[in-house]
């Protein structure tokens, strides 16, 4: 992997492995690794307590509401089918 960075983003990297004790590479992968992890935990799962467990369930299971917006946008022609 090759990056490319400005003088000051290479100068505050460099400062945080010397903080670190650890050498680049284990800084860039680890510290790439873990935004990775966020990145993707945001878009595949999260985690509730009991009380927002509850919360959930409730949203989930009331009926529907009715909203005739949407019922007029479902029955037009969709503008991407030719």
């Amino acid at each position: 992997m090759h990056l490319r960075t400005t003088p000051e983003e290479r100068y505050v990297i460099e400062r945080a492995v010397a903080a670190t004790g650890s050498d680049l590479t284990d800084f860039v992968v680890t510290h790439a690794s873990d935004a990775a992890r966020r990145v993707l935990a945001d878009r595949d799962r999260f985690g509730l307590d009991s009380t927002e467990l509850e919360a959930w369930d409730s949203i989930n299971t009331r009926r529907a509401r009715d909203v005739p917006g949407l019922h007029r946008l479902m029955e037009r022609d969709s503008p991407f089918q030719g």
